[in-house]
């Protein structure tokens, strides 16, 4: 008996031990940041941009990029200046040839003579010989690795392990003598990765992946700790927030396997204009940096590059709301892959979770609502043919404060009022649905049995409660962010529905009070974007007594899109321009918008150049794209249909195509 028992236990040890080995080493696959419990600055390598101090918790900087012509001596000066009155730490500036090295010298020597001493980086693509003469000039190079050394390679679908090889000794050959001449004058290099443009020996490892970026970039960082250089920055960027944010993360924690953690700055690039451009930017940069990951940021606006510094100043700010979180407890595993897309699974509830797209909840507070409000929210009711119809951003349900039953609601949406005065009143149409309280849910849910709402917070959070979710559908929960754990108490507690395996539907709410539209729809975006991009969420309500439902409304949608869980509107890939671009990208982007806005859920680039053109274009439907001086190609995915196409004809050619492959509505 005693043997058998020592033999029993000694299994059980052995068990346990493979047990933790295999959690620990779980843990470990999945870090990436300082803290998943709370707000945690992820410290970095100091690095010195000219006199300004990034990383190891020093402010996270902000900067912008010059759009003007580099050649444009006058001009550029001038933007620069205005880029940092507004704000800016310090500024951008392509060079796209030799001769503009000349240029950036006579930039860099005019401002010192008006009184001018911010740090100017230099963006490098293709040539490293302009790496090398720009190195001499200004504070920092940003260059790509996609196109730095393997531009010249030849072109093939499969690369060997001696091709590759070859090719990082190609690289360390032509990159190591930036790195002297950065080294001689105290210039720092930002390595600058692009998803529209990984070289193809790169794609031909990695795939077109977030791994594929963040091997590009350590390729460039392992010769830089070779060479003893270590004024590094690094980035990795993407039109598509998922892939952005996908890859930063890798990038993070591969750095952390060989112990070298350096600034990372942080965009969005390609993010477009208006709304859509600062909530794609706010979802991206947002949710890295409420992980503690980012010291500087670019918010990539198709607009004047001073009108992206208020924007990047609104989100810093906002992390200053996160510094004291409280902590959530510990999770016995992390039950989501954060390098890769995966909706978590729940069980359908009336069109809610499951594989159904996330729903958008809107709310009227205050009144008793008519047809005539409801137009708001995409509701818009048909007297002569007494029916309602829908728009693609029309909301999914809606909550009144008060409820008039003599109001007739469309049959094909629910409607949420409190658990109360659903009780009190009789007869209601079967889409009038309860929302309980944590407390009423607890004591009251066997009164209902219709499908219910419940509103919980992570306070509410206790295994008495996972049970009770667990073993009595069907309902779905409301989970309102809290401010004293935010963003993390949101995510923690669907952490806990999965490993509890909890299929519930979660939508997620946000009330805030923010009187300034703009900071609204950013904080939003910041806060519940990265619950989208991690897959967890099943639905969004976003309440502000400040705003009109109609924004609202509309700012949900957004959030939705940008973080690639649903598309219910045109995505504009547009970037922000630089000197490489010979039109006015910001007249187009209102012309093709202007023509295109009421499709159906298509994706159109809009590009200055080719730098990153196709690339960013992806998985974009359409693309129009700048090829020269008044010239325009036009693709269809990544294929070019046209090139050279005279300007004043592109966005009419545009048009063509669409219909052509009918993908066109009429207005």
């Amino acid at each position: 008996m005693g043997f058998l028992f020592i033999k029993h236990w000694l299994i059980h040890i052995q068990h346990l031990t493979l047990y933790l080995l295999n959690f620990m080493k779980d843990i470990y696959l999945k870090n990436y940041c300082a803290s998943l419990n709370r707000y945690s600055r992820l410290k970095t390598r100091e690095v010195f941009i000219g006199k300004i101090p990034l990383g190891n918790n020093h402010p996270i900087r902000i900067q912008s990029m010059t759009n003007t012509q580099t050649s444009d001596i006058e001009s550029t000066v001038e933007q620069c200046i205005r880029i940092v009155r507004a704000g800016a730490d310090f500024v951008r500036i392509t060079v796209p040839s030799v001769k503009d090295t000349d240029h950036l010298r006579q930039i860099k020597d005019n401002l010192t003579k008006k009184g001018h001493h911010f740090p100017l980086v230099a963006d490098i693509h293709f040539n490293p010989q302009v790496a090398e003469k720009a190195a001499a000039i200004v504070e920092k190079i940003r260059i790509n690795p996609g196109n730095y050394a393997d531009r010249n390679l030849r072109v093939k679908s499969e690369f060997t392990e001696t091709d590759h090889q070859l090719a990082l000794k190609r690289i360390r050959d032509l990159f190591v003598p930036l790195i002297r001449t950065c080294k001689k004058h105290h210039t720092a290099i930002r390595i600058g990765v692009n998803h529209g443009s990984l070289s193809e020996r790169i794609v031909s490892r990695y795939g077109d992946t977030p791994l594929g970026m963040a091997e590009s970039a350590m390729e460039f960082l392992r010769i830089c700790i070779a060479e003893s250089f270590y004024d590094i920055v690094l980035s990795m960027k993407a039109s598509n927030t998922l892939i952005m944010v996908q890859a930063t993360r890798l990038l993070v924690h591969l750095m952390m396997k060989e112990n070298m953690i350096f600034p990372l700055h942080l965009g969005v690039t390609e993010a477009g204009e208006g709304e859509d451009g600062r909530i794609k930017s706010a979802v991206g940069i947002g949710s890295l940096l409420a992980e503690g990951i980012g010291d500087t940021i670019r918010i990539s606006l198709t607009e004047e590059p001073e009108c992206e510094i208020p924007v990047a100043n609104k989100m810093i700010n906002h992390l200053a709301e996160k510094i004291n979180q409280k902590p959530v407890n510990p999770f016995a595993a992390i039950p989501v892959n954060p390098f890769e897309y995966n909706r978590r699974q729940t069980s359908p509830v009336q069109k809610i979770g499951g594989s159904n797209p996330p729903v958008v909840v809107s709310e009227f507070l205050q009144q008793s609502v008519s047809a005539k409000d409801l137009i708001q929210i995409g509701w818009i009711f048909n007297e002569k043919e007494n029916k309602w119809t829908f728009t693609d951003q029309s909301a999914d349900l809606l909550y009144l404060k008060k409820y008039n039953p003599d109001i007739k609601m469309p049959e094909e949406k629910a409607v949420l009022i409190d658990y109360p005065l659903w009780s009190s009143l009789k007869n209601l149409p079967r889409q009038v649905r309860p929302l309980m309280t944590s407390a009423e849910y607890l004591n009251k849910a066997e009164e209902v049995e219709t499908p219910h709402f419940i509103m919980l917070s992570y306070r509410d959070l206790n295994p008495t409660l996972i049970s009770r979710l667990k073993n009595d559908p069907p309902l779905i929960l409301v989970l309102e962010y809290d401010k004293e754990t935010g963003f993390h108490g949101q995510r923690a507690f669907v952490f806990e529905l999965m490993n509890n395996q909890c299929d519930v539907p979660v939508i997620f709410r946000l009330a805030t009070h923010d009187p300034e539209y703009e900071s609204f729809q950013l904080k939003s975006a910041a806060d519940l974007g990265g619950l989208f991009i991690d897959g967890l969420g099943d639905g969004i309500w976003l309440s502000n007594n400040q705003a009109s439902a109609r924004k609202i409304c509309s700012t949900a949608f957004a959030i939705l899109q940008a973080s690639r869980a649903r598309i219910s509107r045109v995505e504009y890939i547009s970037c922000p321009s630089c000197g490489r671009t010979n039109f006015n990208i910001m007249e187009v982007s209102a012309k093709i918008r202007e023509r295109t806005s009421h499709l159906k859920g298509l994706k159109i680039g809009i590009m200055g150049c080719i730098v990153n053109g196709i690339g960013e274009m992806a998985d974009a439907d359409y693309g129009y794209v700048g090829s020269g001086k008044g010239k325009v190609n036009l693709y269809k995915a990544r294929e070019m249909i046209r090139n050279n196409i005279p300007e004043a004809e592109a966005v009419d050619e545009l048009i063509r195509l669409i219909k052509k492959n009918g993908d066109w509505v009429n207005p």
